[in-house]
This record gives C-alpha cells, structure tokens and sequence, in this order.
C-alpha cells in the first residue's frame, strides 16, 4: 500500500513535468523533450521505486540514487560536450556539490555530538529518570509528545523520535495499543519542532542555509507548529488508556564529561548562528569548528583518564563496591573518530543522491516546468499546500530541495509557508518522514503504517489549523 502511494504521487509529479509548456534558463540547453531528458526521467523514476522497495529487497536506499545521479549527470554532459559546450555542465555539478558539501559536512557534526552524547549515557539517563518517576499511561502520552516537540528543534526530529519510542518500549512494555498512539503522538511532535528550527530537520537547515529565512524568523513559526501538534494530540489522548505501567527501573550513571558536551554541543550552534547572522558567512563554518571544540575535549578526556579512574578506583575499594571497579575496569578513552564514524551514512549518501538526481533534472529543465505548473497557474498558498501534502509520500528532502531550485518569486510568509507544510506534512503518513520510517523499524509490530493511517484525518485537522494559524498570524508577511 505504501509503496503505491509513493508510485502514485510519483507519478502525478512526472505528469506535471510533461503536462505544461517548456522554457529553460539563460545559458541552458532546454532538453525536456529531448531523449535524454526523458531518459534520465526513467532512470530517477526507476531509482526512486528501487529506494520504495527498501524493505523488501534489504537494499539500502543511497545505492540506486547515488548510481541514478551518476548516470544522470553522465548523459547530461556526454550530450553538452557532442555540442561542443562542456563548460555549463561542469559549472552546474560544481554549484549541486558545493550545496550538498555544505548540508553534509553541517549534518556530520550534528550526528558526532547526537552520537558523543549517546556514548556518555545522556539519553539512557533520561529514559530511567522518567521510569523512575511512575507516570501513567496519559503522563507518559503527554511527556514524550512536549519532549519530543521541545528536544526535536536541537537534536533534530529523526534522533528525538527514536529516542522518545525507546522510553515508551521500555516502559510500556508489549501493550500494542499504547504503543502504536505513542509512536504516532511522537512522528506529529517531533516533526512539528523541527519545523520552527533551522536544526529541527533537513528541510528547514535547507531554507536556512540558502537565506531565505533567518535564524531568528524561523521562530515565528512556534505557535503554528504547537497548533500542528496539540490539535491531533489533544485527541488522540482520549483514547490513551488511564493505567499505570509496570517497568524495572535502572540506575544509570553519567559518564565523565557528558554535561560538558552539552554545553559544547550549545556552543557549537551559537557559533554556526553567529557566523551565519553577523558574519554572513556560511553556518557550516561554526559547527566544523564546534568539532574542533568536541576534539580538544576529547583530547581533555584522554589525558585525564588515568587520574579519574585511579580516584573513581580508589573511592570504590574503600567502600567495597566490586562491582563499581569491575566497570571502571573496562573503561575505553573517548574517541572523537569513533562518533565520527557512527553517524548515518546510508542518509547522507542518500542526501547526495537525491540532491544530486534533482539538480540534474533541473539543470535539464524540468523544474522549471514543475514551477511554471504549481506556482505559475496556482497561488502560491494552494502550491505549498499542495506540496506539503505530497511530502508525506514522496521524502520531503527532494520536495523541498525542488522548491528552492525552482525560486519561485514568493513573499517572506509563502517561503515560512512550504518550510511549515513540507515538515509536519509527514506526519499525515508513517512514510511521510525519516521520524515515522525509523519508528516502524524500531517499534515493528507495534507501530505500523496502517495503524498510523487510521489516525491520519485527525493529522489532517492539525496541519490544517497550522496553516490557518500562520496565514493569520503572519498575515503582514505575505
């Protein structure tokens, strides 16, 4: 069923592309009708139903974009170089690099820090405290959702999700019901705070890092983004089951330097938003220099390491604690390139491939059809609408990068517009973000696509009222 919605809606965007008339940039060849052109449209469609097919075939989704992006860019210049004009090509393929070198390298160092703090047992802690505490089924609803809807816009709305649902496996141990809600209240949150960050999710640090809405505007967002998130939630909590949940508490310790890191990880994107809003440099420069803070640290750590552990030592035999030195024992110095090398490739590959396919198709032309199509015959609102809706088929990275190819002339409130709809417009299907796609693999069996789609009406009634919401309340920006 998924994998036809995703073809479906895939589809109608390659209607689009033939169903409205041509035109190409200055300097450009226009090859929307040329057999190149509809070639490499088959190659990415073929591509894309590959990475559909994910689950079935166990092949990770970066291979087929990552060769469709090759063999696009390939055709494309063996076509510019018969016609004796190579120089355009290599000029556009530089322009897509650098844009996605950007994205990457900006997202590497936030997975290093997600991955340095998991290290250090921040989260681990986290989950225990809120088991410690006892809450009931409802407590727990509520908790996760506003964690999830607070956390998402620093740490991103693929690692709050995945670490929200571990609290609600943990503690609600094999009670389906609760289970499959909590996971949905969870997808709805974590995607509406990422939209009111730059940091929240891919899209939004896309339409940051393009200047099209600065660091501070993105708040402007918030309350649209809570209205996306308390309204499905609101009702979905009546049919949240008002018991209390039997779970194991665990004592977890902190390790050594794991507040620090915080602090660092703050640091890190104080300095990207400096660079960005005062220097007007690109924020990529603040965080790969926020890994520099996140290494000298790590250096701290490593010196250090004896001296702590000889006390912890020391402290432990006097009390007679065997266990506490059979741990201390087993301690490994802090590595900064073990995080490193943690982080999710197969989704900054994937990254590549898609941003890669789309600029090609662009560089053929066909975004600016898409664009002539959607906000040449449309309004502008009835395209991010639309656009938004369509993200929760089609992965909201290429939707999103798509837009920003195209610049269509809109006002400051249309751009905060597609940057709200194409990030909590995932929620109305499991399949609709990185968030809802990971929860069904952590919580297979509990949260599945078909229990997410019976509350997708009730999603709906949320993202409507965050697009009323703004259109109201950033009236003066449109």
């Amino acid at each position: 069923m998924k994998n036809l919605l995703r073809g479906l809606s895939l589809f109608n965007l390659v209607l689009l592309l033939f169903c409205s008339p041509a035109w190409a940039s200055e300097g450009q060849l226009n090859l929307t009708t040329s057999n190149v052109g509809l070639l490499c449209i088959v190659i990415f469609c073929i591509a894309y139903a590959v990475v559909m097919l994910e689950e079935k075939l166990h092949l990770r989704k970066s291979k087929p974009v990552l060769v469709a992006a090759g063999l696009i860019w390939i055709l494309i210049g063996a076509y510019y170089v018969n016609n004796d004009i190579p120089g355009i090509t290599e000029s556009a393929f530089r322009h897509n690099l650098l844009e996605f070198a950007e994205l990457m390298l900006f997202l590497l160092v936030a997975m290093t820090y997600i991955n340095a703090l998991e290290e250090r047992r921040v989260f681990d802690a986290l989950r225990s405290w809120m088991i410690q505490k006892g809450f009931n089924y409802k407590n727990l609803f509520w908790i996760t959702g506003f964690l999830a809807f607070f956390i998402s816009p620093i740490a991103d709305n693929l690692t709050t999700a995945l670490l929200m649902c571990a609290v609600v496996m943990k503690v609600a141990e094999d009670d389906k019901p609760f289970i499959n809600l909590s996971c949905i209240n969870i997808v709805i949150a974590a995607n509406a705070g990422g939209a009111f960050s730059p940091f929240g999710d891919i899209t939004t640090l896309m339409v940051w890092q393009a200047g099209l809405v600065h660091f501070n505007e993105f708040l402007v967002l918030f309350l649209p983004a809570l209205a996306n998130y308390l309204v499905p939630a609101a009702i979905m909590s009546f049919y949240v089951a008002n018991k209390q949940p039997s779970a194991v508490y665990e004592e977890i310790e902190l390790k050594r330097g794991a507040l620090r890191i915080i602090t660092l990880f703050l640091l890190t994107i104080a300095t990207a938003v400096a660079c960005h809003s005062f220097l007007h440099l690109p924020p990529v420069l603040g965080m790969m220099m926020g890994l520099g803070y996140l290494q000298f640290f790590g250096y701290f750590l490593r010196m250090t390491l004896p001296g702590s552990l000889a006390r912890k030592k020391a402290h432990a035999e006097q009390i007679g604690d065997n266990d506490r030195i059979a741990k201390l024992g087993s301690v490994v110095p802090f590595d900064v390139f073990s995080k490193v090398s943690r982080a999710e490739w197969d989704t900054l590959l994937f990254f590549y491939g898609i941003v890669m396919c789309v600029g090609g198709l662009g560089f053929l032309g066909y975004l600016n059809l898409m664009s002539e199509m959607l906000y040449g015959n449309w309004s502008a609102t009835s395209a991010n609408i639309s656009l938004g809706v369509i993200s929760a088929v089609i992965d909201n990275i290429p939707v999103m990068f798509a837009v920003l190819s195209m610049q269509p002339d809109m006002s400051h409130g249309q751009w905060l517009l597609i940057t709200l709809t194409a990030g909590v417009g995932g929620s109305l299907l499991s399949i609709g973000s990185a968030a809802g796609v990971a929860l069904m693999g952590q919580a297979r069996g509990y949260y599945t696509f078909f229990g997410h789609l019976k509350w997708t009406p009730v999603i709906a009634l949320g993202y409507a009222a965050s697009i009323l919401l703004h259109l109201w309340l950033n009236a003066s920006l449109f």
